[in-house]
């Protein structure tokens, strides 16, 4: 089973930590997304960004000097959010990290694809901008079916934990002898599954830290998941969706 989850927007350097495990899978088509980057002035990567001046500015300053082989951090290490702060990846146990480093992958405009144990330096480009490169209208059009065929080059079981942004790099290319089953996690309000963006992004993180706990490798063991007050709801469940219900 393959898990797969959204990045965040803002990262952090940490080379102390832990040393990289590798290189990114597509390094060579992050190159060529660097390049047309750093021919961008401030005004036009504020509007790819839709950011403020300070964003903006950042970046500007991070993609003029940056070395995509130098001072890299663990990818699952380098990324800051609620997801990545419920997941709690700096205390895993050896077990913990060996599990995320063969089931977890982390879908990127930037990258592509990552490892937890991926090489990566701080960088911004959401999914969704509107960066065109040669042909490709877009990153989704760029990246093609490449994030699909190696997230399943070995398992064609695949565990949907990321945001409808980065799904959508996948979900297209799905193939008959795939088996896709996506995580929903809600409140029930007037009968309804009503999902909030905030807690959905802490429950995909809790849920990461919990399946490299308990070892889970099959989509069926995922329904034991209780954590931040969830639990399996059979009946709003299909084949495709495993959704959880936080009561109270």
């Amino acid at each position: 089973m393959q898990i797969i989850i959204s990045p965040a927007k803002q990262m952090r350097v940490d080379t102390d930590s832990i040393e990289p495990g590798g290189q990114p899978v597509f390094l060579e088509e992050t190159k060529k997304l660097l390049g047309k980057l750093q021919t961008f002035d401030r005004g036009e990567l504020r509007e790819l960004f839709r950011a403020n001046e300070k964003i903006t500015e950042e970046n500007f300053q991070r993609y003029s000097s940056m070395k995509l082989e130098h001072g890299q951090t663990p990818a699952v290490l380098s990324y800051v959010g609620l997801q990545y702060q419920y997941m709690a990846p700096q205390v895993f146990t050896q077990e913990q990290w060996e599990y995320v480093k063969k089931h977890l992958w982390i879908l990127s405009g930037f990258y592509g694809i990552l490892r937890p144990d991926h090489g990566v330096t701080p960088y911004r480009l959401e999914m969704q901008a509107r960066l065109s490169m040669g042909e490709a209208k877009d990153l989704y059009t760029f990246w093609g079916d490449k994030l699909y065929r190696e997230l399943v080059r070995e398992d064609k079981v695949v565990l949907n934990l990321a945001s409808k942004e980065y799904s959508k790099a996948i979900e297209p290319y799905l193939e008959p002898e795939v088996r896709y089953v996506t995580c929903i996690f809600g409140s029930l309000q007037d009968g309804k599954v009503k999902v909030k963006g905030t807690e959905a992004k802490m429950a995909r993180g809790e849920m990461v830290r919990w399946l490299s706990k308990k070892q889970v490798v099959t989509p069926e063991e995922v329904r034991g998941f209780d954590g931040l007050g969830y639990s399996y709801c059979e009946e709003r469940s299909s084949e495709g969706e495993h959704v959880f219900i936080k009561n109270g």
